[in-house]
């Protein structure tokens, strides 16, 4: 009986196919994914492009602003040092002056303003002023863009001190070598630091004599502080170191009870007692003929 083969070839064929099919479809895969990598490296460059612009553009920007900050600053300072160099064209002075002439106190402030409207030191122009003899006080303002405003409060003088002194409402000694017309104040006198001291004293006589119609001419205080006074009448006061208010009072009442009328009589009035007052009286002149 004849055998029979059969032959696989067209089996074989078709896995050779199929595989050959597959390698074909891995074959022709490839070059798709080269094309997306591509695609993909694109896209990064061009993002890295894009990034790069940006930094460069904000860079950029700074620089602008750090300029522009530059030449603001730049003007300002300028501004600044040519406002500072900027002379004083006018000064003005104001005040009542009756001792003090407003030219002397511009020729005093002049050698201040060399440097210019923003730096003159106006706290120095203003002690400077002070210093003169009868200025008491000094206000010194900028007034824009170039004037130099100064109020001036001249000293009152309330008494003499000492041989060539005043002294003004505080106490303040100051010296003047115009002292004509007030021979007339009255004068005080005292040990160095006790002026404040004793002008408090006189202002407080002031308040209790003016009632009385009563007036002060001399004060003084000694090393001890031995107070005494002497009245425009010629009395004297002996009011010692301590009690002076009290004391006062005691002579406004001795003097209300008293003493007034009697003015002429009195040569001395001492109040140093604790309680009590001594009177002295001038000794009555020689009857003639006797």
């Amino acid at each position: 009986m004849p055998v029979l083969r059969k032959k696989i070839r067209p089996a074989v064929g078709r896995a050779k196919g199929s595989a050959s099919a597959t390698a074909s479809g891995r074959g022709k895969a490839a070059p798709g994914g080269r094309g997306r990598r591509s695609v993909q490296g694109a896209t990064r460059n061009a993002k890295q492009q894009r990034d790069s612009s940006v930094k460069a553009s904000v860079w950029f920007n700074r620089v602008l602003i750090l300029c522009g900050a530059a030449v603001v600053l730049a003007a300002g300072v300028k501004g600044v040092l040519v406002v500072q160099s900027l002379p004083v064209q006018r000064i003005s002075v104001s005040g009542e002056l009756e001792h003090t002439q407003a030219q002397a106190v511009q020729d005093m402030v002049e050698p201040e303003l060399a440097g210019g409207f923003l730096n003159a030191d106006l706290q120095q122009i203003r002690r400077q002023l002070e210093s003169l003899p009868w200025i008491y006080e000094a206000g010194v303002r900028r007034r824009w863009p170039a004037s130099l405003e100064i109020h001036v409060v001249e000293e009152t003088p309330i008494a003499r001190w000492g041989e060539s002194g005043f002294l003004n409402h505080q106490g303040g000694i100051f010296h003047s070598a115009r002292s004509a017309g007030w021979d007339e104040l009255p004068l005080l006198t005292g040990p160095p630091g006790s002026a404040p001291a004793l002008m408090t004293k006189y202002q407080r006589m002031l308040g209790f004599l003016s009632p009385l119609n009563l007036s002060v001419v001399q004060l003084s205080v000694d090393g001890r502080g031995q107070v005494g006074a002497v009245l425009a009448n010629g009395v004297q006061l002996n009011l010692g170191a301590a009690d002076f208010l009290a004391r006062m009072r005691r002579f406004v009442t001795l003097y209300e009870r008293e003493l007034v009328g009697r003015e002429g009589e009195i040569e001395r009035v001492d109040l140093r007692y604790a309680s009590g007052v001594a009177v002295a009286f001038k000794a009555s002149p020689p009857v003639a003929g006797l």
